[in-house]
């Protein structure tokens, strides 16, 4: 169990809580004391009635809210209509219009597709499977600190042995793991100008000493680490993955489940990257250039958690003869793209022209930035502050010169007091000393400046 259950002393939470540890097993991690009853935009109230700012929006499911009036109306509608048939069994125009969508957020001119599921491990699943089949090739290659589900499959990419793996196995076979540059924590001896280097050399190694390029079906990555800590990989790195992708005829296969949807202030974190211009190969051509002075692109990319309003949603969009590449019924599911689901995405979507909120997410990342930078001067337990956009993370040390992390009970202690407070928070990170952001963003500016004072008053306290 992540942290005590009963930090509360509200007599409904309480109840419901004991209720809770009766009948729930303890290995359904509870990340706070809070039991909701409500909840709207970046507020949640409890069963007591007790409010909270929410910084942790659903584990980043809720980008545009929680209730957006626009995607309650459309599940509303949606479910005196009907809300299941199996889109395998009778089809409806909304599971297309959702892929037409998604696509429609590609920077590209070649021809993509994508095909719903239901959460982002199912999604990485399936992207797997479609890259062996394209490529008839087995092994998959992913990167120190990942975190891409909890299936067994997604267990066996992800980048961390405790709490995620220990016990569990055996493992998928065929999986490799590759380094992923940490600029914060990089290797002994090497600097930060040199890691990208330093990391593509090393999956150049791992080529040479247990797979070959030539039984690489892809690599796997996310364009900022979400469950890792944060991290953004120094400069360089998806373009240099992209390149030698193109160089073996591996996919790349892009993991945005949680740093997509304007997440870091562009619609997907490997835009950041550059968006490169239609110029492809020759059409006989099998493999696309994708790799120019501009930047990248994904062949296939994973998304999730925010594309349907916290409705279990996910999809692999790609380029389309990959997709076409498996026989029809290789791929789905029951519920995959299930109408509730696809009537909030295309609501999601709506929101995000009409009320620009990628214009939003930019100004929120100003904000907190600047926030973030000012506790890492202030505070000797911040021993950084980065991020992307509004993806921003503290990672939090007990000496900012050796940069021991600070231990996973002082960083539990720091996340309940801000629960305490009336603020909802996350950690992340290899050493479970990372605090995230994932506010809505929707928030509203008065609303995010009082939670970000709360989590100043309780670092405060937690620092020498």
């Amino acid at each position: 169990m992540e942290r005590p259950l009963t930090t509360q002393s509200n007599p409904l939470a309480q109840a419901a809580l004991k209720k809770r540890a009766q009948f729930v097993p303890s290995s359904v991690a509870a990340y706070s004391g809070v039991v909701v009853d409500r909840a709207e935009n970046s507020t949640l109230w409890d069963v007591d009635g007790k409010k909270y700012i929410d910084f942790a929006g659903g584990i980043g499911a809720l980008n545009v809210g929680h209730c957006h009036p626009k995607v309650v109306s459309a599940l509303q509608k949606q479910a005196g209509k009907f809300t299941h048939t199996s889109f395998h069994v009778a089809s409806y125009p909304d599971y297309a219009s959702v892929c037409e969508k998604l696509i429609q957020t590609i920077p590209t001119s070649h021809p993509q597709k994508a095909a719903l599921f239901n959460s982002g491990a199912e999604a990485v699943e399936n992207a797997v499977k479609l890259a062996r089949f394209f490529t008839r090739r087995s092994a998959v290659i992913s990167f120190g600190y990942a975190f891409h589900g909890r299936t067994l499959l997604c267990l066996t990419l992800d980048g961390r042995e405790k709490v995620l793996k220990s016990g569990f196995g055996p493992f998928a076979p065929e999986i490799y793991r590759a380094p992923f540059p940490y600029p914060y924590r990089a290797p002994l001896g090497i600097t930060p100008d040199e890691l990208t280097e330093y990391c593509l050399e090393e999956l150049k190694r791992l080529w040479r000493s247990e797979i070959s390029p030539e039984q690489t079906a892809a690599l796997i990555v996310e364009p900022v680490q979400g469950e890792g800590g944060f991290i953004v990989p120094s400069s360089g790195f998806l373009k240099g993955l992209r390149e030698l992708c193109d160089a073996h005829g591996t996919i790349l296969i892009i993991d945005e489940v949680q740093s997509g949807f304007g997440r870091t202030g562009k619609f997907w974190a490997f835009e950041h990257e550059g968006a490169v211009k239609a110029q492809g190969r020759s059409s006989a051509s099998r493999f696309r250039k994708s790799v120019s002075d501009e930047g990248i692109l994904p062949d296939l990319l994973v998304a999730g958690k925010s594309l349907a309003a916290g409705m279990p949603l996910s999809a692999v969009i790609g380029r389309a003869e990959i997709m076409d590449a498996a026989p029809s019924g290789a791929i789905g599911g029951t519920y995959g793209g299930n109408p509730l689901s696809c009537v909030a995405a295309l609501a999601v979507f709506e929101i995000f022209e009409k009320e620009d909120l990628l214009k939003k997410a930019n100004l929120i990342a100003k904000t907190v930035k600047a926030r973030f930078d000012a506790f890492q001067k202030k505070f000797s337990v911040v021993g950084e502050s980065r991020g992307l956009g509004a993806m921003r993370a503290l990672e939090l040390v007990s000496n900012p010169k050796t940069k021991t992390p600070l231990s996973p009970d002082q960083v539990k202690k720091i996340i309940a007091e801000c629960e305490k407070k009336g603020l909802l928070i996350l950690k992340a990170g290899i050493f479970d000393n990372v605090l995230r952001t994932l506010m809505p963003l929707t928030i509203e500016e008065k609303t995010l400046a009082e939670g970000l004072d709360i989590l100043e008053s309780v670092l405060e306290g937690f620092s020498s």
